[in-house]
């Protein structure tokens, strides 16, 4: 008799593997960011509309760039859809950065987030639904 391989059932019959298991309702709260179609587009928008500012401390237009991206990923992902310019308008006036030239001062709030996942999402978790969407909020 000849030697065989045994197969592996096929995938559809398969259990699903344990990794791969989703729950039906995905994790809220603190820490587990609201998810978006394309959010990462949101950073480029931000650097692109930041480009023309002037910083100060050159050093801080990272962390800027960042912090206004991630917080107009926010606001586009509560409203269901993938980020815009109008998001990071909102974002960079919610934070009084509407001149040209950006001080140092200025810049306080959003230093260390560019190096820091933690730092990200607590400074993305302090921004309330409610300052990114006026009336109800839609989660």
């Amino acid at each position: 008799m000849r030697a065989t391989v045994p197969t592996a059932p096929a995938e559809l019959a398969r259990p699903p593997k344990a990794g791969l298991q989703r729950s039906p309702t995905p994790p809220n709260g603190p820490g587990y960011g609201t998810p978006a179609p394309g959010e990462g587009y949101a950073l480029t928008i931000a650097h692109h509309v930041l480009s023309s500012f002037t910083f100060e401390n050159e050093h801080d237009r990272h962390d800027v760039e960042l912090a206004v991206g991630l917080v107009a990923a926010k606001r586009a992902s509560l409203a269901g859809r993938g980020p815009i310019p109008g998001d990071v308008k909102v974002a960079m006036h919610l934070f009084g950065l509407e001149a040209s030239t950006i001080s140092h001062v200025q810049c306080a709030p959003f230093s260390g987030v560019a190096h820091s996942y933690v730092a990200q999402r607590r400074f993305v978790d302090a921004v309330s639904a409610e300052q990114l969407v006026p009336g109800p909020t839609p989660h």
